[in-house]
């Protein structure tokens, strides 16, 4: 495995799994930023982030964040909204409060952690359905040997028949899972 040092942010923060901290509120599924800023800074303990002036639309407004890590700046903006993803009109304090950590888990995501939770939002079909490449499959597969992992079970989680089904969104996901797998060290048995 590469050393830290080597490896782009993006490709070590997508590799972490994020799927037993995704919480519910409404229809949107999210991290908390508690939880994103903590996995951040367990691998880029420099890392920086900083908000912009609330933008006002009449009775809306808009809130965004800088994320700094290592070399790499990300920006985002995110609506001050309710749960529905409707805009707040007149929002309070703690509306922008809320909507500013919802902003930084955004723009976490844009260095790869939790970037998942976003594929829905803005994508096109076809992007949602496209499936891996040969190449991937090869990756998968020989991955899925080097853990030891059981295949049937495997393509039971992801509801296929085979890993070349597997959609292409999902590969962030199943390499993270995997690669975490292969250098967990595994617990002694007596």
């Amino acid at each position: 495995m590469k050393d830290i040092n080597q490896r782009s942010t993006w490709s070590i923060l997508s590799e972490i799994d994020v799927s037993d901290y995704i919480e519910k509120k409404g229809n949107l599924s999210y991290i908390s930023w508690a939880y994103a800023w903590s996995k951040l800074m367990e691998k880029f303990p420099d890392s920086s982030y900083w908000f912009g002036s609330v933008t006002s639309y009449g009775e809306t407004a808009e809130v965004t964040v800088t994320v700094k890590v290592k070399e790499n700046q990300h920006t985002m903006w995110l609506p001050v909204m309710d749960n529905r993803n409707n805009s707040i009109k007149n929002p309070t304090s703690r509306d922008i409060s809320d909507s500013k950590m919802r902003c930084l888990v955004k723009a976490i995501a844009m260095h790869g952690l939790g970037h998942h939770l976003y594929m829905g939002e803005d994508i096109n079909p076809a992007v949602a359905n496209a499936v891996i490449t040969h190449e991937q499959e090869k990756e998968i597969n020989d991955l899925l040997i080097k853990t030891n992992s059981d295949v049937s079970i495997f393509l039971d989680t992801f509801k296929i028949s085979n890993v070349g089904e597997l959609k292409a969104t999902q590969y962030g996901k199943v390499m993270g899972m995997l690669n975490y797998k292969l250098h967990t060290p595994k617990p002694k048995t007596k």
